[in-house]
């Protein structure tokens, strides 16, 4: 497995785009071949031809982008090869009309004489081609990675449920390591493995690759003479929190004890990358402001029309080091909207306009804190701004809330791509975590992969409407995490000869880290 920006990539996602590249840009070769067949020298001199190499590269370029926008590269977007099709004619298609337009800005791309059209079917072709022979060569012959551990609480049961989730890592959970078994069997294929065999000998009998420290209290348990002989002989250590975090893209803060942020990898900035960062603020807003300059007048029009009041509105947020500012928005609502109090957006909010619902669903309405970012008071990536009133409430209620504030606010970030609108504490402690984890692993790289994926966001209308669920400070992170189900890790008992105690492991009760409300933050 790889690690970009502390995440978990799938090594075939990445042989994917990699190998595909190479195939449109064979299949531009191949389509020039078939349109010159009986030109051999005509042949050459339109691939020798100057412009020919940045022609290939736009039709590459432009091809993979579709590709990655309509989730291609998505290893969790299970397809049938009648999907996969499907999704080669969209992304083609969608190329084309792309491709279409820079030619009319830019005609020394045109790649002419029909080689585009002829190209088309050569690029489906490989595609699709190349994903069925991978995709029984992986099935095949992927090495899996196998996961010894450590632990037997819900801490481990978590890391296990998360490795499920992300079936395309090729991982492989052997079994857990504890104290004793006290858990009712079940045949899930994960055993409970203890006796009087130590936790060296278990790794070299199943092969172990990784051992991940999934205890909830490690004081006086943690087999550290075995990890550390573990560790020497190559075989990766890694904390339960570092593992939650890199597969799922946030901090669990449910667990996480203020030690982990102290020790572990990440939250450094140094001054070129913050300035670089500011840098990059200014020119995007800039071409931003420029480029949406046309659509704003028409929003401007519309909201004007659609209901009395102004077309702009301003609303206090949070922002740098707790310091309050005036974002600019597009007034979305009724000028009446917060007559009672402020409150938070609900699903079909009836204080919302005609117009206004269309505005946030395609975050047309956030159009003019291109200016913010312009003064300032803004990053183009960051945590996302909230109203003083509700971070009063936010920060009696959730640990390290504050911490957000140690970065200038964003137009987007990771957690806008990952969550929809939120609508409730509970969704704001969901944010937290994505928020946190964006803090640890903050970079110009990490940045532009966020803005790629809000564009996509914003092309398909997703994350506007906020999610409700029923909010219970002690399990938030449990239940607002969807697709996992850790329950359906039981402990299997081995063999007797490796029932009872491991060799420096004994679990206890779980701590309870007292960290006051708030207190943590700055």
């Amino acid at each position: 497995m790889l690690r970009i920006f502390r995440q978990y990539v799938s090594i075939k996602s990445l042989l994917l785009v990699l190998l595909e590249a190479v195939l449109i840009a064979a299949g531009v070769i191949f389509a020039a071949r078939v349109r010159f067949w009986y030109g051999t020298d005509v042949f050459e001199e339109y691939i020798q031809a100057p412009g020919f190499l940045l022609q290939c590269l736009t039709v590459v370029l432009t091809f993979q982008i579709c590709f990655y926008y309509n989730d291609f590269y998505n290893p969790q977007a299970i397809r049938g090869r009648i999907g996969q099709l499907i999704c080669v004619t969209q992304a083609l298609g969608a190329g084309c009309l792309i491709l279409g337009l820079a030619y009319l800005a830019l005609p020394d791309l045109l790649l002419g004489r029909g080689v585009l059209m002829l190209s088309l079917f050569f690029i489906a072709l490989l595609v699709i081609v190349s994903r069925i022979c991978l995709d029984r060569v992986w099935d095949m012959a992927a090495p899996r990675e196998k996961i010894l551990i450590l632990g037997t609480g819900n801490l481990a049961l978590r890391v296990a449920g998360e490795y499920t989730r992300r079936g395309d890592l090729s991982a492989e959970v052997v079994g857990f390591v504890a104290a004793q078994i006290s858990i009712d069997a079940a045949d899930f294929g994960c055993p409970v493995f203890g006796g009087a065999v130590g936790l060296e000998t278990l790794a070299a009998r199943h092969d172990v690759d990784k051992i991940i420290v999934a205890l909830e209290d490690r004081r006086g348990v943690l087999p550290i003479r075995d990890l550390v002989k573990l560790r020497v002989q190559g075989i990766r250590v890694e904390d339960a929190h570092t593992t939650i975090s890199s597969l799922s893209g946030r901090v669990w803060l449910d667990a996480v004890k203020p030690s982990w942020f102290v020790f572990t990898d990440g939250f450094h900035r140094s001054k070129i990358t913050l300035a670089l960062k500011r840098l990059i603020d200014i020119v995007f807003a800039c071409v931003g402001l420029v480029v949406s300059l046309p659509i704003m007048v028409i929003v401007a029009v519309a909201v004007w029309c659609d209901s009395k009041g102004p077309v702009f509105y301003r609303q206090q947020r949070v922002g740098y080091r707790g310091r309050c500012f005036d974002v600019l928005k597009f007034r979305s609502m009724r000028t009446d909207a917060e007559a009672y109090g402020a409150r938070w957006a609900s699903a079909a909010d009836p204080r919302t306009t005609r117009v206004g619902k269309v505005l946030r669903k395609y975050r047309f309405d956030e159009l003019p804190q291109f200016v913010n970012v312009i003064r300032g008071e803004m990053s183009f990536v960051g945590p996302r701004p909230e109203r003083p009133v509700f971070v009063e409430q936010i920060r009696q209620q959730i640990s390290y809330y504050d911490e957000r504030h140690s970065v200038r606010p964003g137009l987007t970030g990771w957690a806008q791509v990952q969550y929809p609108y939120g609508a409730s504490i509970e969704d704001a402690y969901c944010k937290l975590e994505y928020d946190l984890f964006y803090l640890q692993n903050m970079s110009v790289f990490f940045d532009c992969a966020i803005i790629l994926k809000t564009i996509r966001t914003v092309f398909a209308g997703v994350g506007a409407e906020p999610v409700k669920r029923k909010y219970d400070k002690s399990e938030a992170t449990r239940e607002c995490l969807t697709g996992i189900n850790s329950s359906m890790y039981r402990m299997q008992p081995v063999a007797a000869g490796e029932t009872g105690q491991v060799l420096g492991v004994c679990e206890k009760t779980p701590r309870k880290e007292n960290v006051s409300p708030g207190g943590a933050g700055t």
